[in-house]
């Protein structure tokens, strides 16, 4: 009796494992993308002004460079400014940067930008007039173009910290866009 309920079952489950049904639906097609939607590719992008001169002339504003193409909906703008140089390596520090080394009052470095313009200009609490050179001529900026999947996929990352978002982005100082300068 054993032996027959033991070749039943082995009946029943050849049975069971030999059966094939209707296939089911189809599955999603894979992630094009860092995103994941089809025909987008979302790596980021920096781009480096230089030789930007605030003057009372220009109402210490930078004209609007053109950020093409646009950034899209979502996507972050990060702006630093080539503050010094240390042992040969480049030291940036992120905007808005406010200077207070003068006893007149205080200064900052900021920017505003839309989706396809961003400027640069200096604001402070004195006649900007008195500033030197040091501060106001030949002026290097980057503008790194932060996907919006990776702000919210690194919400604890410094994003003051530009050799970190550069190290996220995946990019080196060979992938960074040199525009050309303007007075």
């Amino acid at each position: 009796m054993k032996n027959l309920l033991k070749g039943v079952l082995m009946i029943g489950l050849l049975a069971f494992f030999a059966c094939e049904g209707p296939p089911g639906p189809p599955g999603f097609d894979g992630r094009d993308g860092r995103d994941g939607l089809d025909g987008t590719n979302i790596i980021g992008e920096v781009l480096e002004i230089g030789g930007v001169n605030f003057t009372s002339a220009n109402n210490f504003s930078s004209d609007f460079y053109t950020i093409n193409p646009p950034i899209e909906t979502g996507d972050k703008i990060l702006v630093f400014l080539l503050w010094a140089e240390i042992d040969g390596e480049d030291l940036w520090r992120a905007l808005p940067q406010t200077n207070y080394e003068f006893s007149e009052g205080i200064f900052t470095y900021n920017y505003e930008f839309t989706r396809s313009l961003v400027r640069f200009f200096v604001d402070g609490t004195f006649n900007l007039g008195l500033l030197t050179n040091e501060f106001t001529r030949n002026q290097v900026f980057r503008v790194v173009i932060f996907p919006a999947v990776l702000v919210s996929e690194n919400a604890r990352l410094d994003l003051t910290n530009y050799d970190a978002v550069m190290e996220l982005m995946g990019k080196s100082e060979t992938d960074v866009v040199k525009l050309n300068p303007r007075d």
